[in-house]
């Protein structure tokens, strides 16, 4: 499989496993814990909705996974503006790796060795701002780096 790196807003709100099933009409399996902590997600940027009660696709998510994905939208004040900025600067880095890393056989190699290192140099320091700014964000939302 090849790695992939996502940024999305999401709508979400904190819900058992055992309410999400119960919202959605099914069953919960034998083999699930109903009080698992989560959240109902809603993507709003993409997706045909699946339920009447939301516009955008509706699914959940494990408390932990989503906490390790997705940091609260603040105002634009400091914290804010550095969560847009995260987010806006790791979309255009994935194309990038992929491109450095993954891209069909002698596109990248086929570039000039002077063209690949400064694409080289750019994602390095484009991960770097990414990194800092991750920094940033857990300093100021409480949430581990």
């Amino acid at each position: 499989m090849k790695q992939y790196i996502g940024t999305k807003v999401v709508n979400a709100q904190p819900m058992t496993r055992l309410a999400y099933n119960e919202f959605r009409g099914w069953q919960l399996p034998a083999d699930e814990n109903g009080a698992d902590e989560g959240y109902l997600v809603e993507y709003v940027d993409g997706g045909k909705a699946n339920t009447e009660q939301y516009a955008g696709y509706v699914s959940w998510s494990p408390k932990d996974v989503f906490e390790r994905a997705y940091v609260e939208q603040v105002e634009l004040d400091f914290k804010g503006r550095a969560v847009k900025e995260r987010a806006e600067l790791d979309a255009k880095i994935a194309p990038l790796f992929a491109f450095v890393h993954d891209s069909p056989k002698d596109v990248f190699k086929g570039l000039e060795a002077a063209e690949q290192a400064r694409l080289r140099r750019q994602l390095e320091v484009m991960c770097e701002y990414s990194n800092i700014l991750k920094e940033r964000i857990a300093n100021f939302v409480g949430v581990p780096a």
